[in-house]
């Protein structure tokens, strides 16, 4: 063979080598990536080739699939009470790919996940259809409708938590969306979807868990933790030497109580926890500190954006780094660039129900195989312990007060004991905004059982300014929910 020839032969030879190279790679190390990615139309033929597994909630699946003909999508989803359990379940669109507990279990959902591999690899020898997994919640389905029926027409958000063990047993956002509307690939869905997306109140915002707002006065409790907890007060029956007007650190500008009797003057913390006096918390956080402030409101959850239950929450803030004296005291009444969803609200609640032990808020008790085998089990754990034992006594001696005695009353409940701080926050430049309605609470029966639950109400344009308050809006929807709870 002549150099030119042998030259030609081994070009020839490398490229057929990175062929077969490059094949291996695409066939071995690149096949799971390639096969489960979202730009490949055979994943979704699959996961709708067959009826998926379903989303229960109290025993009670609240998913369902549907036969569809003529289509490469055998099924399409349907859902129970979809606008209800919508912030939980997510959507499952063949159209529209899908979220929430439906994206993040879909391969056990379809009958896809390895750890339903042997049961798969029955059905082939005895003919029986690929099915997909369970996902059981927490929820409760009392409490979750307590919740969405309490809030109505209202645009807003509720969470609630077992404090004992960190469940989610409710989470519901209005105004909301029924995700069977454009879980198929019809005109119809397409509609639909089209529609949802131009809805100026935006109901695909999941209100509970990934939006968050300013909390407003809900957050003087967290305050209150963390100056009892940094030692500003041992007693809080105490005065706290608090005089009024009280003007923000280093400035002219004077902190205004919405209560104008005087009674705010030297008020003990428990009083100033009863009529919420912003003088007296603002004082407090400035006192605490901002450092204090910051380590307190970490370890309740706040600029953690690894929330997952497992669906990911919305980073709650309590940016320290950019705040001077009168933003740290702003920042101990809930305004300024204090920010939080509702179940971090409710985080804050369930931690001081359960003497300063904050467990790990979580959606999924657990994972369960077509023939009902448990594949997975959400076990309590334990998150943090923000505050002591004797702090959180002190601040449930307060929110107990102020639900006996202050704005807390709407959520009283005959034979329940109820702890309970209501707040309202700005909104908008210099507050042109109608004010976000808030409600904290917390209830625990005879038997020591207790739930935790966060409100959040925006009234928007329809609600007179003068009407919008957080015992007003949202103590009766908490009340509810706590009932739901407590009283089975």
């Amino acid at each position: 063979m002549n150099k030119p020839l042998r030259h030609i032969a081994v070009f020839c030879g490398l490229l057929v080598l990175a062929l077969l190279i490059r094949a291996n790679w695409v066939q071995y190390a690149q096949s799971e990536p390639l096969a489960k990615h979202e730009k490949n139309r055979r994943v979704a033929i699959e996961r709708y080739g067959q009826p998926r597994g379903n989303i229960i909630v109290g025993d009670e699946p609240i998913t369902g699939s549907k036969l569809v003909d003529g289509q490469d999508y055998k099924y399409k989803r349907t859902f129970k009470n979809g606008a209800m359990y919508a912030p939980i379940t997510g959507y499952a669109s063949q159209a529209f790919e899908s979220s929430g507990l439906e994206k993040l279990n879909d391969e056990l959902l379809s009958g896809t996940d390895d750890r339903l591999f042997l049961k798969n690899t029955l059905n082939m020898l005895t003919g029986e259809k690929q099915r997909g997994g369970d996902v059981v919640t927490t929820i409760d389905p009392d409490a979750q409708k307590a919740a969405f029926e309490g809030l109505g027409k209202l645009k807003g958000g509720v969470a609630a938590i077992d404090p004992a063990t960190g469940r989610i047993l409710a989470l519901a956002s209005t105004p909301s969306y029924d995700p069977s509307a454009f879980a198929g690939m019809s005109d119809k869905d397409a509609e639909a979807w089209k529609n949802l997306q131009a809805d100026k109140n935006k109901p695909m915002l999941n209100r509970a868990l990934k939006e968050t707002y300013p909390p407003g006065s809900t957050f003087k409790v967290l305050t209150a933790a963390a100056a009892i907890e940094a030692g500003k007060v041992s007693d809080i029956n105490a005065s706290t030497s608090t005089p009024e007007p009280w003007n923000l650190p280093k400035t002219r500008t004077e902190l205004p109580n919405l209560n104008k009797s005087g009674i705010c003057k030297n008020a003990s913390l428990k009083v100033a926890m009863q009529v919420s006096c912003n003088t007296v918390f603002g004082k407090l956080a400035y006192e605490t500190g901002k450092d204090k402030m910051q380590e307190i409101t970490e370890k309740f959850g706040f600029n953690n954006g690894e929330v997952d239950t497992p669906i990911r929450a919305g980073k709650s803030l309590y940016p320290a780094d950019k705040m001077d004296d009168p933003q740290t005291a702003l920042s101990g009444i809930g305004q300024g660039s204090v920010t939080a969803s509702p179940l971090q609200i409710a985080m804050i609640a369930s931690g001081i129900a359960n003497d300063g032990k904050l467990m790990k808020p979580h959606l999924i008790d657990k994972l369960r195989s077509p023939d009902l085998d448990t594949i997975a089990q959400t076990e309590p754990s334990q998150m943090s312990q923000p505050i002591s034992e004797s702090t959180a006594e002190k601040v449930r001696e307060a929110m107990e007060w102020t639900a006996k005695e202050g704005s807390g009353k709407p959520a009283l409940i005959d034979g329940i004991t109820v702890g309970a701080k209501t707040g309202t926050a700005q909104h908008g430049v210099d507050n042109k905004l109608p004010p976000y309605a808030w409600f904290i609470s917390y209830g625990k029966n005879s038997e020591g059982k207790s739930v935790a639950v966060a409100v959040f109400v925006d009234p928007g344009q329809d609600i007179p300014r003068e009407d919008i308050a957080g015992g007003l809006l949202g103590g009766p929807i908490a009340k509810k929910v706590m009932e739901a709870v407590l009283k089975k």
